[in-house]
């Protein structure tokens, strides 16, 4: 039988801790959380290699470091409430139950939204709601939110979303640049967004945080 055990702790000590990610309540957490038991069956020993592990329909489970750097610089508390957009099977809203008082997940496939409640509810993380719906909605009746989070790329973020922030709140996107990726925290501060660098990533842009195509006339 795969040690699975061991995997996380070498995740942590190899691609966590050496991207000088040192808080408690995420080592604790990705120590914690069985990262396999959140993708497909057929990609298990994937599960803790350092990449994004593909989920299917744009979706991925953002790699260790990614993820790790992404709650570092958001910095959530025990008693905020976070919305988790794309949430794919529930790894990050996993994750982030361990560190949160509540989690909102939003997922549009229906499929690994059913899954991702399945293994949550299963694995007893009673602190978080998968809720299907389009992405680009967010959950807006359950907000507004101290922390949003965005599992996967986008290259513009719709203003609903935005508006589902509590202010002073902070919310975490990779934007795509052609090629390039970057993970900004954005602060809303006098009701607008403050977006500032954290670091480098990738991943798939989301379906419906493409930007507009401008039409030539």
């Amino acid at each position: 039988m795969t040690d699975y055990a061991t995997r996380r702790r070498m995740m942590v000590d190899t691609q966590v801790r050496p991207s000088d990610v040192t808080k408690f309540p995420i080592i604790d957490s990705m120590l914690s959380v069985p990262r396999e038991a959140y993708v497909p069956a057929n990609r298990r020993e994937a599960a803790y290699m350092g990449e994004n592990v593909v989920l299917g329909q744009a979706r991925v489970v953002l790699e260790p470091r990614t993820m790790a750097k992404m709650l570092d610089a958001l910095d959530i508390q025990p008693d905020e409430i976070v919305l988790d957009i794309a949430c794919g099977l529930g790894y990050s809203t996993a994750v982030i139950a361990r560190m949160a008082e509540a989690v909102v997940a939003v997922e549009e496939d229906g499929s690994m939204a059913a899954d991702a409640q399945s293994t949550l509810s299963e694995r007893g993380v009673d602190n978080a709601a998968v809720i299907e719906g389009p992405l680009v909605d967010g959950a807006a009746k359950h907000g507004p939110y101290d922390v949003i989070t965005i599992q996967g790329a986008v290259e513009h973020i719709p203003e609903g979303i935005l508006g589902q922030l509590r202010e002073g709140g902070r919310i975490a996107a990779i934007f795509m640049e052609e090629a390039l990726g970057v993970c900004r925290i954005g602060y809303k501060i006098d009701g607008a967004i403050s977006w500032r660098f954290a670091f480098n990533a990738g991943a798939p842009v989301l379906p419906g945080f493409e930007k507009g195509r401008a039409f030539a006339l």
